[in-house]
């Protein structure tokens, strides 16, 4: 199923909580994807922070396609178009890349473009982009800042990620704009790579009890 902007951001509305994943070797991504779709988290941004990105989308795709896939870290058009192949829902950016942007516009491949200024929200709304990415969003001011800048641009819908953990979703997902938070505290490299899928479940139930 191919969804549009609208229907991810109504996805992400319900599920509000993006596990940000980095996997060095593709094969590791099913037990970890098993894992969060049966402790209640049925989405996962894989991040193209290792060269195992492309394989893991293309076996998620593949063996839970009821499942929202996103493509993280991406930063050149080669990574858009792996991303597109593999079978990814849409595309999540660290900044704004007008390139990178247009790209996806022209695949027609949904995409949720990295900001945390006013110039970077108003490149964005120019290319008629109002669902983001706020990130680093601890380090560039937080619920604080977010709130500043939705005086102005009212419209945004935003994903915050970058900084946020159990002490501070609640206040993120409080803003109306905020959609959903990504995070990584939940789904650690070190969890992954010990196999440690017990752990991982109970800290996506720890999480999830505390949104819910």
């Amino acid at each position: 199923m191919k969804y549009n902007t609208d229907q991810i951001i109504e996805k992400l509305r319900t599920i509000k909580v993006v596990p940000v994943i980095a996997v060095e070797e593709a094969e590791t991504i099913l037990p970890l994807v098993e894992t969060l779709v049966q402790n209640g988290l049925p989405v996962a941004e894989i991040t193209f922070r290792s060269t195992a990105a492309e394989q893991a989308i293309r076996l998620v795709r593949q063996h839970y396609p009821e499942i929202l896939i996103a493509a993280g870290t991406v930063l050149t058009p080669e990574q858009v178009i792996q991303a597109k192949n593999a079978g990814a829902d849409f595309i999540v950016t660290p900044g704004f890349n007008p390139n990178i942007v247009k790209l996806c516009q022209e695949l027609q491949l949904p995409i949720t473009p990295g900001i945390n200024n006013p110039m970077s929200i108003e490149a964005a709304l120019e290319m008629g982009i109002t669902a983001v990415k706020f990130f680093p969003a601890e380090a560039s001011g937080g619920v604080k800042m977010i709130k500043a800048l939705l005086g102005p641009y009212a419209q945004l819908q935003i994903m915050p990620t970058g900084g946020i953990g159990l002490h501070n979703i609640q206040a993120y997902l409080a803003i109306p704009n905020v959609v959903a938070c990504g995070g990584s505290w939940f789904v650690e490299k070190k969890l992954i790579q010990e196999k440690n899928w017990d752990e991982i479940g109970r800290l996506v139930r720890e999480v999830l009890a505390k949104i819910k």
